[in-house]
């Protein structure tokens, strides 16, 4: 460590009088209501200019109206826009700012009110498009948009796209028909085309260019031509156009009574690709061709069209869901190909699907033979469950084999084959890395651990070779393709496909490069790579603490960092800027995000390769994420603790006198809020040496202690410095909580194998013994809750001490001999990895580890259980089956224990709807208040509710809930 920089007094000073206000004031102000949860505020999304002169982001409360802001990072006026009730769902917050800082384009939709009048009305909900010049502050507005783009990062245009009159098959953006899918038709017979209009608006002249049809649009990386495809109703007029915005001259590529789709640009120079589909005559049938533009800016472009008659294997045809794609050097176009149906209205006989022996493919039954048997055939021999099988059932459907297509020798090239699906290729174009899972596929199923063969394809032939057996963990080509990069045997390897040449890069450094902190039941995991350097000589490697760099051929070893592992700081993600970048930049400072593992401390650190030796920038006692300006160097970056909110700030290269950006709940200090968090340290009775986060009541005095909820999932002491934003949906929310008078905390679980639950016996006890020798828990008074694998933690735990006044288990295991051969629904795949290889840690299968596995399970040891029970499980739970939840009951039930099972019909392993989540925290807060607070118990709690009056007893608490209007 060669300097430490703290962030600095105009931060530090407004935090500290933050948690001064609040320590004084916390025992005197309001508590969080349902009210002050529903207006707290979140940044849902941000951007920076690239010269970081401009930050833009939308902030919106929990339920209400949103705004979009926009202001410079250095002094300047803030301006605000309101934007209404933002959607659910991928549509969410849409917000761009011009990578010149020269505008911002927004979507604007219906507020609160509004929405739901039109929900009610069933109405569609539509957005508008919201134009804003930052130098002059004129704004301009256009009606029903849903998607908006800037045309480069300096741009002239940008393009809009509305909406559909009415729905009609294919994708807006890029989709389109599978294969074989025939168009959507319209009323009357006729084809219904997707497309809509788009609006081309010129920023500086305010020109209106309305385009019509338009399926699919983009700019290229220099927003200087756009090209769109053309989906019109019965197809007339349909083609791929591309549009010159300098000289606006418009070009037809492509025209025909077609499909077009799946337009894409090249990653460098103006070329282009896109499918073309044919529809045959009676509709029934698309088959698809790839068409290839380059050249561009020519007066002629160069044009490729690769039809099913050019070169593909027999009984194959060009596939409709892989998206086509350019070589970087223009040498080849990518695409996929398909197995070819058979012809309509023949019955095809039975085969074996390609590498999964045994399992049978259904025929498809001719038109109108409807009284098939529902039946699914489950093979012991197959490699995934028919459960999982039905889950990928999409993604197997769509799945193309890699091919391509050599466009000066205009020669097809099929790089993925039956016996070797999985093919990629690498940078460079010259190489592809092949992945085989057909001899490992049956046991990865059942043990967890994915091993394949690697072979290397060459792209220009089709030949291959192979490069390793049984190939556990991943393998990265460098930025150039020349060497590839693997784990194997604890050590990392790189190997050259040209000259077959495996190197083993790390067996000389001087550090270790497995992962010390995986406990699962696996074989030397790996640190995963930080990255290849650029020119693909060296490639950056992290031990866990430091980062190195090690060359791939002659030479030694480099710590950049240097105190990682001395001074106990971690150095993790690499501060990337440039989302085009080829390998890391080792001529220029690198920044690393850096965290002090036992302090939670985070920063910033600088690092330049020349001089090795981290830098830190930015160190403080706080959770700190950090972005910077691709072209400048400004960073923005948030600081939060349990106190403070993750504002934004801005700061120069040196991180001096940072200026705040953000202040979104300046209402925190009229609440009841904790003075802070505290580290707890332990020892485990395996003697690890862990820590806990213990977040402190709101009001709290130093000798007074308060009755306090335990919340565990593996290790939480990290989240010490996180702000839990206050809300009504998260089941135990700490600030939520803390606010009502509790302390909360959160231990670290470290496992021993075959023990999962006794691994929390032997970590979460001492924990709690420790923290009430601090004076702050009362040591009578603490709940316990957990949710999955913290659910069967606490149901574990229960069966173990009576140290627990409460306990709330959500979707637990609970027991673990026949939760081992069940399915996780979820996937469709088996849970016997889980248990094998990892969360469950355990050496084997059940029936060779019997006692271990019974050992570990809460319903074996129900008849131990003293401490009151709130079991929440759903009957649609796809990753914890339903009957585990049930199991556990009917146990205690019958045993005679405290235990109430809460069951929110329809609901998966998590509650998705807001009403569930609301009614499952307010039910939690009523639990533990009686427990831990002393509070009247709940009816539902002390009687139950018969099925006959849930309605009533559901709408009484939903009255009572809503806040009394006063005149």
């Amino acid at each position: 460590m060669r300097h430490v920089r703290p962030i600095l007094s105009a931060l530090l000073l407004a935090t500290l009088a933050t948690t001064t206000l609040l320590a004084q004031g916390g025992a005197d102000l309001p508590r969080l209501d349902a009210e002050a949860l529903k207006g707290w505020k979140t940044i849902r999304t941000n951007a920076l200019s690239h010269d970081g002169q401009w930050f833009a982001y939308i902030v919106a409360p929990n339920e209400g109206n949103a705004e979009a802001v926009v202001r410079p990072t250095g002094e300047g006026e803030e301006r605000r826009f309101p934007i209404g009730e933002l959607p659910t769902g991928p549509a969410g917050a849409s917000l761009q700012l011009s990578g010149d800082g020269q505008w911002l384009a927004f979507l604007e939709y219906p507020n609160a009110e509004e929405s739901k009048r039109l929900r009610t009305a069933r109405r569609p909900i539509q957005a508008k498009a919201v134009v804003v010049n930052l130098r002059t502050g004129t704004k301009r507005e256009f009606e029903k948009i849903r998607r908006i783009t800037f045309g480069g990062d300096r741009p002239r245009w940008l393009a809009m796209q509305g909406y559909s009159a009415a729905p009609a098959g294919g994708g807006a953006a890029g989709g389109g028909a599978a294969g074989g899918a025939a168009p959507a038709t319209a009323a009357g017979g006729s084809v219904a085309g997707t497309g809509t209009d788009l609006l081309l608006h010129e920023l500086g002249t305010s020109t209106l260019v309305n385009i019509g049809n338009v399926a699919d649009f983009a700019f290229d990386d220099s927003g200087e031509h756009l090209a769109w495809t053309i989906d019109a109703r019965d197809r007339l007029g349909n083609g791929v156009h591309v549009r010159n915005l300098r000289t606006d001259l418009t070009r037809v590529l492509a025209s025909d009574a077609a499909l077009f789709r799946r337009l894409q640009w090249a990653d460098s120079g103006l070329a282009l690709a896109v499918l073309r589909g044919t529809v045959d005559s009676a509709g029934k049938d698309t088959s698809y061709a790839v068409l290839g533009f380059a050249s561009l800016g020519a007066t002629a472009p160069q044009r490729s069209l690769i039809t099913d008659a050019d070169g593909l294997p027999e009984g194959h045809r060009i596939a409709a869901t892989r998206t086509p794609s350019w070589a970087r050097d223009h040498s080849t176009i990518y695409f996929g190909t398909i197995d070819r149906p058979p012809p309509a209205g023949t019955r095809p006989d039975v085969k074996p699907v390609a590498g999964t022996p045994g399992a049978m493919q259904q025929p498809a039954p001719p038109a109108g033979e409807d009284d098939l048997p529902t039946l699914v055939i489950w093979h012991g021999r197959e490699p995934r469950l028919q459960s999982q099988q039905q889950v990928q059932e999409t993604q197997d459907r769509n799945f193309s084999f890699l091919a391509a297509w050599r466009v000066r020798e205009s020669r097809f090239v099929q790089l993925a084959t039956d016996s070797l699906r999985d093919v990629a290729a690498a940078a460079g174009d010259r190489w592809a890395i092949g992945s085989d899972v057909g001899a490992y596929q049956l046991e990865a199923n059942l043990e967890g651990i994915g091993r394949r063969d690697v072979w290397a394809v060459n792209i220009a032939t089709g030949e291959r070779h192979l490069v390793l057996e049984g190939q556990e963990w991943l393998v990265t080509g460098s930025p150039d393709g020349s060497r590839w990069l693997y784990f194997r045997d604890g050590h990392y390897h790189s190997y050259d496909p040209a000259t077959r040449e495996h190197r083993n890069l790390t067996a000389s450094v001087p550090a270790s490069f497995v992962n010390e902190d995986d406990d699962r039941n696996r074989d030397r995991p790996p640190v995963f790579p930080v990255g290849w350097a650029r020119g693909s000589q060296s490639v950056l490697l992290s031990d866990g603490w430091d980062i190195w760099n090690v060359p791939v051929r002659a030479g030694q070893a480099v710590n950049l960092t240097g105190d990682g592992r001395r001074e106990g700081i971690r150095y993790r993600q690499r501060l990337v800027w440039d989302p085009k970048e080829r390998g890391v930049d080792l001529s220029r400072p690198q920044y690393f995000h850096a965290y002090g593992e036992w302090t939670k401390q985070e920063g910033i650190a600088r690092v330049d390769a020349r001089r090795p030796g981290a830098t830190r920038l930015m160190w403080d006692d706080a959770r700190v994420r950090v972005t910077r300006a691709r072209e400048a160097d400004r960073f923005i970056f948030t600081r939060q603790t349990f106190v403070d909110f993750p504002d934004y700030w801005s700061a120069g290269g040196t991180f001096q006198d940072p200026q705040r950006l953000t202040s979104v709940n300046p209402q925190q200090r009229d609440y009841a809020w904790s003075p802070g968090a505290r580290l707890v340290n332990y020892v485990s009775d395996k003697g690890d040496s862990l820590q806990a986060a213990l977040f402190l009541p709101a009001g709290y005095r130093e000798g007074q202690a308060y009755p306090t909820v335990v919340y565990i999932y593996e290790k939480l002491s990290q989240s010490l410095h996180q702000y839990a934003t206050p809300n009504e949906t998260r089941a135990l929310n700490p600030s939520v909580y803390t606010s009502r008078g509790y302390a909360v905390l959160m231990p670290d679980i470290v496992y021993q194998l075959n023990d999962p639950g006794m691994s929390a016996v032997w970590t979460v006890l001492p924990a709690v013994r420790a923290a009430v020798a601090t004076g702050v828990v009362d040591g009578s008074h603490v709940g316990l809750h957990g949710h999955s694998w913290g659910g069967y933690q606490t149901a574990f735990l229960i069966t173990q001490t009576d140290m627990f006044t409460s306990a709330i288990a959500g979707a637990p295991l609970t027991d673990l001999v026949s939760m081992y051969s069940s399915v996780y629904w979820n996937t469709g795949s088996a849970n016997q990895p889980i248990f094998v290889s990892s969360q469950g840690r355990f050496r084997g299968n059940f029936q060779d580890n019997y006692d271990a596995y019974v050992r570990n399970s809460p319903n074996y040891h129900a008849s131990k259980v003293t401490t009151p029970l709130v079991l929440l499980h759903n009957e649609k739970d796809g990753a914890v089956d339903f009957n585990q939840g049930i199991t556990f009951f009917n146990t205690l039930r019958q045993l005679g224990k405290d235990v109430v099972l809460l069951q929110y019909v329809g609901e998966n392993h998590g509650l998705s709807q807001p009403r569930n989540q609301k009614d499952y925290a307010t039910r939690m807060g009523e639990f533990f208040n009686h427990y831990l607070q002393g509070a009247e118990a709940p009816d539902w709690w002390k009687d139950g509710v018969p099925r006959l009056k849930m309605e009533e007893h559901l709408k009484a608490r939903q009255q009572a809930a809503r806040p009394v209007v006063v005149p």
